[in-house]
């Protein structure tokens, strides 16, 4: 099921976009936050600690960096447990419930209400959608759930981001992978804006930044979110991490960083269009992780920072990031074949608002991107 909408007026037709999106290329000016970020204990913690973490404004600072190395194992996953070795992860996790629309927002039919979406995992829904208008805003963003227990992770990497190949997981998605697949979204910023690291297949493309916001897939194909060297960290299971940026959303509430007034700090925004600024209101994409181990992603238009939080909070979020911005790239779409062993394909894909990028996006042998893949996990 897919939702189209008008753009609003601070979003220029794509045609005016394209122009300025080369020299940015998501995200070419990003103003790191000040001193290192502060480093919570996984697990709850009241309002007011999850609402102090990184406070200071934007300016010069550093984070510290690490290699992968094994370390002990235990570390936190999806809601603080402990990713499995194993087991029935078939089983299906409840499927979502309506989310609660947010007061004094536009009012649309259908808001806050989830559709299924995609193939079906073992005769099971596996992906959800719906919209939400979030505060201070009158246009609908998009977010999607995704049960972890029913799919599998994978980090697709680009010769653009994260640079370095070549790579065994690169656009486009084969046909033996599109058996499988069922839905896929994009991932960060291009890694010298991202002020984090990367590793994939055995090997760090860029080194892991302590404190840096962090997607980590386990070799079981568990995906969680996180504070890197925190709430997650090098174990011998880690089989891909994805950083980008600072933490977005922390103990289930946007974070204080996510709400400051140095907007640059989560980007540079195109000025989309002769005469036009950049501005923090633009097209933003992120993802989360819920306490019982959902996946949730969030993607629209005239987004600043914070109310991409405030959508991954609503959507259940406990941790949340900021994935990549600007029109040409946020995109996740879900993939439903005919037939219930069918190839996934562009021709039967379809986005939840309407992207500049489609479902073809992840079969473009020339997309050189890296991208996160979700598959329906095998019932042996």
């Amino acid at each position: 099921m897919a939702w189209a909408y008008k753009r609003n007026s601070k979003v220029l037709p794509f045609a005016a976009l394209l122009s300025g999106m080369t020299a940015l290329a998501a995200c070419s000016s990003v103003v790191p936050a000040s001193g290192p970020l502060t480093q919570p204990t996984a697990g709850p913690t009241s309002g007011a600690a999850a609402s102090s973490r990184s406070t200071a404004p934007a300016g010069s600072g550093s984070l510290s960096t690490a290699s992968p190395g094994t370390q002990p194992t235990g570390t936190a996953s999806p809601g603080g447990a402990v990713p499995p070795s194993g087991g029935d992860l078939s089983a299906a996790l409840p499927a979502p419930a309506a989310l609660p629309t947010f007061p004094g927002t536009k009012v649309f039919p259908d808001l806050g209400r989830w559709q299924p979406v995609g193939r079906l995992v073992h005769g099971k829904a596996a992906v959800y959608e719906t919209l939400l208008v979030p505060p201070g805003d009158n246009k609908r963003v998009g977010i999607a759930w995704m049960d972890t227990h029913l799919l599998a992770a994978r980090l697709y990497s680009g010769s653009m981001s994260p640079g370095g190949g070549p790579y065994k997981y690169t656009a486009p998605v084969t046909a033996s992978a599109a058996k499988s697949l069922v839905a896929a979204f994009n991932g960060g910023f291009q890694m010298g804006a991202a002020h984090g690291g990367y590793y994939t297949e055995g090997r760090v493309v860029r080194p892991l930044v302590r404190g840096a916001a962090s997607l980590v897939i386990y070799a079981n194909g568990l995906v969680t979110v996180g504070d890197w060297g925190s709430d997650v960290t090098m174990t011998p299971s880690v089989v891909a991490v994805r950083q980008n940026l600072y933490p977005l959303v922390a103990n289930g509430e946007p974070t204080a960083l996510a709400a400051t007034r140095h907007w640059r700090t989560w980007g540079g925004t195109c000025p989309c269009g002769a005469g036009q600024t950049p501005s923090e209101y633009q097209w933003r994409s992120g993802v989360g992780v819920t306490a019982d181990g959902a996946l949730v992603y969030v993607n629209g238009p005239v987004l600043d920072p914070l109310q991409v939080a405030q959508a991954l909070v609503r959507a259940g979020a406990v941790r949340g990031m900021q994935l990549d911005i600007n029109p040409t790239w946020p995109v996740f779409a879900a993939y439903k074949p005919a037939a219930a062993n069918g190839e996934a394909a562009p021709a039967n894909g379809a986005t939840f608002v309407n992207t500049y990028r489609g479902p073809a996006t992840f079969f473009d042998p020339k997309y050189a991107r890296d991208f996160i893949t979700m598959s329906a996990r095998s019932s042996g």
